[in-house]
């Protein structure tokens, strides 16, 4: 059997109702044809995306961030990370941009880890993972002012074993965490040789 792969496969959408208009994301009702059997209504989030940073320092060390996220009522541990909400801006950018605003930090060297959906039943959210090496703090003068959830962010750097250790025990729960941890060590066990730099 040959190995299975996610492809595109759009179904036609033969009405789509706005029902709710949000800050961050839009709530819509499409009314979609099957093929063979009656349409059906599926309501779903629309999202701009996001981006996420795994930033590794010379220690094997990953970046992760204490952040309130109030529909779970928690502090997750995540990784840098953002939406994609600069039209036009490519998505390693943002990934550079998230960690300059959320870590202070700079990497030399980037490439792409994997992607996802985050809830592919109930949003089309899809998250980009980079991983980010050769580290430099950003200086002092040119740092973001980080405001709301973001103002209360503590940084720990996490051996990536433990974090690895951390996912499977169910202590570190924040998809972007589970992703982009097992993601980083599944390539570090293949000696990097998996992953494509990103200019």
């Amino acid at each position: 059997m040959p190995v299975p792969h996610d492809e595109p496969a759009s179904r036609p959408v033969t009405q789509r109702t706005l029902i709710h208009h949000g800050k961050v994301f839009d709530v819509v009702a499409d009314r979609v044809d099957l093929g063979g059997q009656a349409p059906v209504v599926r309501e779903y989030t629309t999202h701009p995306g996001a981006v996420a940073v795994i930033a590794l320092d010379d220690e094997d060390r990953v970046l992760l961030l204490s952040q309130y996220r109030h529909p779970v009522r928690r502090e997750l541990w995540e990784p840098p990370a953002g939406l994609l909400d600069v039209p036009g801006e490519p998505e390693v950018l943002a990934a550079r941009r998230e960690l300059a605003e959320e870590a202070d930090l700079a990497a030399a060297r980037w490439w792409r880890l994997t992607s996802f959906f985050t809830s592919a039943g109930a949003s089309d959210e899809h998250i980009t993972v980079f991983l980010a090496r050769d580290l430099t703090p950003v200086p002092d003068g040119s740092r973001y002012e980080r405001q709301d959830e973001e103002a209360g962010m503590v940084p720990v750097w996490v051996p990536l074993d433990e974090a690895v250790a951390g996912v499977l025990d169910g202590s570190l729960e924040c998809p972007t965490t589970v992703v982009g941890v097992l993601a980083a060590a599944a390539a570090r066990a293949r000696a990097w040789a998996t992953l494509t730099p990103v200019d």
